[in-house]
């Protein structure tokens, strides 16, 4: 009885370290918070969307895109703050790394996701504070109605 169960264990061993490395490699995450009807969120898909998933930051931090008039995924209860659209949010183990609020173009865009992936080989920050002041609104944003 015993031998059949570490067999088992032996024998499913590849497939959990496979799933192990899978679950790794989607640690970080980049969440886009986009709404319809907004035009910088539409530039953002124009200029941006179609290019991001063959770059390095998407295979270090790959792209979800959450609609902020739909109910909220479990996983993201916890990402406060987001006024505008788009607010790009980095998240790594669950945890928010720092964000990026409207888009200015490509390359203000790059140049902020890259000081972003940059802090992913550092410890995640503390959680913000649950009573941070408002954010100003950007000029490259839509706000949220």
């Amino acid at each position: 009885m015993l031998a059949r169960r570490f067999l088992a264990i032996l024998l499913a061993a590849p497939l959990l370290i496979a799933a192990a490395k899978a679950g790794c490699a989607r640690a970080a995450e980049l969440v886009m918070f986009e709404s319809a009807g907004c035009p910088y969120c539409a530039r953002w898909q124009r200029e941006i969307g179609p290019i991001y998933p063959k770059t390095d930051e998407a295979k270090r931090a790959p792209l979800r895109r959450v609609d902020v008039a739909s109910p909220r995924p479990p996983d993201l209860v916890g990402i406060g703050g987001i006024v505008y659209t788009p607010t790009f949010v980095l998240i790594h183990n669950g945890r928010e790394i720092g964000r990026i609020v409207g888009y200015g173009g490509e390359e203000a865009f790059w140049s902020l996701l890259s000081d972003l992936t940059g802090k992913l080989g550092d410890a995640a920050p503390a959680p913000p504070s649950r009573t941070e002041p408002p954010r100003p609104a950007p000029d490259t944003a839509t706000p949220i109605k």
